[in-house]
């Protein structure tokens, strides 16, 4: 009974964790990327951004990738905590002003107020 109990309650988490995840189709992620504004925002196609979502984390809202520094990259554009979010490590400077776990979010919003930031800076998209 404890082993079914244990296995229903793994299942249970994974089931929870899927619910906040999304992987986007390259059109529907197109579709959702140009009403947030982003086809031309600061000299950028929406292909620029679709290719970067693609190759950052196969569309995937949830991936996280864990740097041998101890930050992470996170969500659909792998935006790093070094600089842009906080993540567990108060020192960070955070310039997204947002936890990296809002970047995880299917929703996008937070996601794309951060790269927008990022792609006002002098390496624009060069800096992923």
């Amino acid at each position: 009974m404890q082993i079914m109990l244990l296995a229903f309650a793994s299942l249970f988490g994974c089931l929870l964790t899927a619910c906040h995840a999304k992987v986007y189709s390259r059109c529907e992620l197109a579709r959702v990327l140009q009403e947030f504004g982003l086809e031309g925002y600061r000299g950028y196609s929406l292909a620029d951004w679709v290719c970067l979502a693609y190759f950052a984390s196969g569309f995937n809202t949830a991936a996280v990738d864990h740097e041998a520094d101890g930050s992470t990259n996170n969500g659909l554009f792998q935006i790093n905590s070094r600089k842009w979010c906080k993540n567990l490590n108060p020192q960070v400077p955070n310039l997204c002003q947002m936890y990296c776990s809002d970047l995880l979010d299917p929703n996008l919003k937070d996601t794309v107020i951060c790269a927008m930031k990022i792609a006002q800076q002098p390496m624009g998209l060069g800096s992923w």
